[in-house]
């Protein structure tokens, strides 16, 4: 019998790896033949090159049209950490607002902000360029690091309105007690509490906005201001021969900042996903 859950449970390992394996492949593929000279990326598709090379990377640093790669991943860097700025403080005041203190209409309010969620990004694209058109915030990083600090991801603020919930009210009667205001409740009681769900919102925001590509073509248009997505994009011509080896070396380097920071702020984020509205 002992034997049987033995090879059982090997067996259940195995499949698992194997699954594992097929869906690493592309991955894989991606770093090594960032490796291989162009002429082998497509005719030797295995993951044991023949030849490897470095000048895929030093082309592909390169950049376009005399800006280098380095300003795409600044740009990009500049956004993101602000953006993730943004929705950690607007967001997590929000939610606040919603779980502790009482207004009026605030349940219509907790409601339209759900319903925006439902709303599809296609919906209110073409009155948000018009606006931000008036506003003259094309071809700068208005557009998408604005909208960070008004609160503007829902769904961030209903993960921090149920991480609220479960916290003891107890909390906030005994600091009302000793003379805190809603302020200091929020920044003393409320906040240090709430890290979990602070960084689950901090990586999702992080990789949601350095992986966005369609909203930054949208609003960016010169080189200078272009992300890594956009640089990356415009390395691929269509109509001529690309440079695969430089695009493929520099897919590489822009996944480092999203690998680096999920696996350093792993244990955080599996808490925060646990424990969001159980406590």
């Amino acid at each position: 019998m002992a034997n049987r859950l033995f090879i059982s449970k090997m067996l259940r390992h195995l499949i698992i790896a194997g699954f594992g394996v097929l869906m690493l492949y592309p991955v894989l593929w991606l770093v090594v033949s960032s490796f291989k000279p162009n002429s082998l990326i497509f005719s030797d598709p295995g993951l044991w090159p023949k030849e490897l090379t470095l000048r895929n990377y030093t082309q592909g640093w390169k950049g376009l049209q005399g800006t280098s790669f380095g300003v795409f991943f600044k740009n990009s860097a500049v956004i993101s950490v602000l953006a993730v700025l943004g929705n950690i403080v607007t967001c997590s005041l929000a939610a606040f607002a919603f779980a502790r203190l009482e207004f009026r209409l605030k349940k219509l309010w907790f409601a339209l902000m759900l319903v925006t969620i439902m709303l599809p990004y296609h919906v209110t694209l073409v009155p948000q360029y018009i606006m931000y058109n008036k506003f003259e915030w094309i071809n700068t990083f208005f557009p998408l690091i604005v909208p960070k600090w008004l609160a503007h991801d829902s769904f961030f603020i209903l993960l921090m309105v149920q991480f609220i919930r479960g916290l003891p009210r107890e909390l906030d009667e005994s600091a009302t007690i000793d003379g805190c205001g809603q302020g200091q409740i929020y920044s003393r009681i409320i906040l240090p509490l709430l890290v979990p769900a602070l960084i689950t919102t901090a990586i999702f925001t992080f990789i949601w906005t350095w992986d966005d590509f369609f909203s930054q073509m949208i609003y960016l248009n010169k080189v200078n201001l272009f992300t890594v997505q956009l640089g990356i994009r415009s390395m691929f011509d269509p109509s001529g021969e690309s440079d695969w080896g430089a695009l493929l070396s520099m897919s590489v380097l822009s996944l480092i900042p999203i690998v680096t920071i999920f696996f350093s702020f792993q244990r955080h984020f599996l808490d925060g996903i646990s424990t969001t509205g159980l406590k």
